[in-house]
C-alpha cells in the first residue's frame, strides 16, 4: 500500500529525491536539533528496551539494522552495551551514514557497527540476515510504506522482531506536531494512524503485534510485531 497523496504533487521518485537533499543537508548538525533532544533520543531509549526484551528471550549473540539510521546513535549505543550484538545502519543519504561512521569510529566500535547507503525498499541484503529490525522517525519519509514492511519482514530471521517507531498523530498534540508542523517543514511525508500502521504488519505476516505509544509534547508510537 503506498500511503496517500499529501497534497504536494509529488511522485515517488521526487519524494526520494527531496527526501535525500534535506538528510544529505542535515547531517551535520542532526545531533543537534530540538528534536533530537525531545524526540530522537526518547525514541532510542525505547528501541534499546525493546531490543533488551527480546534478548532477554533469545540468550545469543544477534544483528539488528536500523532503518533511517541517522547519524548512527542507536548503532553506537549498542555497540556500548554487553550484548553479543552486531549493527548495520541504512540511510538513504550517503551523508549521514558518513557521519555515523565517523561517530563509530571515534567511540572504538567500527567493529561492532557499520554502515550503508540504501533504499529503504530495495534493501541490499539477504532473505533472514537479521534478528531485530528497527525504524525510528524516517518512516514517514517512505512513499511505499508497505512495501519497506514487507522488505524489513523479509530480511528478519525466523523468532525476529520488528520495531518501528514515529509520530502519533492521532491525538491533538500529535495531528498539530506532525501533520501541521512537521508536514510544512518536511513537505512530503505521512504520519500513518497506529491502524494503517497495524495493517502493513499483518499484511507483512507479522504476529503478536503490539503498540507503545511515549512521549507527551512530541508524542510517538512503537509498533512491535514477531516473525511466528
Amino acid at each position: 500500500m503506498s500511503r496517500p497523496e499529501t497534497g504536494t504533487g509529488l511522485d515517488a521518485h521526487d519524494a526520494r529525491r527531496q527526501a535525500r537533499e534535506q538528510f544529505e543537508a542535515w547531517a551535520h548538525t542532526y545531533d543537534r536539533t530540538l528534536l533530537n533532544h525531545f524526540l530522537f533520543r526518547p525514541s532510542y531509549a525505547v528501541l534499546l528496551e525493546e531490543i533488551a526484551r527480546w534478548h532477554v528471550k533469545n540468550d545469543r549473540s544477534f544483528s539488528v539494522l536500523d532503518v533511517g539510521c541517522g547519524t548512527g546513535t542507536l548503532a553506537g549505543q549498542l555497540a556500548a552495551t554487553p550484548w553479543p550484538v552486531t549493527a548495520v545502519g541504512l540511510d538513504y543519504a550517503p551523508s549521514m551514514c558518513a557521519q555515523a561512521s565517523r561517530k563509530a569510529a571515534g567511540a572504538g566500535a567500527s567493529d561492532q557497527a557499520r554502515f550503508v547507503a540504501g533504499d529503504s525498499e530495495h534493501l541490499p541484503f539477504a532473505d533472514g540476515s537479521f534478528d531485530v529490525i528497527t525504524c525510528s522517525n524516517s518512516f514517514h519519509h517512505y512513499p511505499d510504506q508497505q512495501a519497506v514492511v514487507k522488505e524489513m519482514r523479509r530480511l528478519l530471521a525466523p523468532g525476529g522482531r520488528l520495531i518501528i517507531i514515529d509520530g502519533f498523530r492521532d491525538n491533538v498534540i500529535g495531528w498539530f506536531v506532525f501533520d501541521v508542523i512537521i508536514t510544512r517543514v518536511e513537505k512530503d511525508v505521512y504520519h500513518a494512524p497506529w491502524s494503517v500502521i497495524h495493517e502493513y504488519f499483518v499484511r507483512a505476516g507479522l504476529a503478536n503485534i503490539r503498540r507503545r505509544k511515549f512521549n507527551i509534547w512530541f508524542p510517538a508510537v512503537a509498533t512491535i510485531g514477531d516473525v511466528p
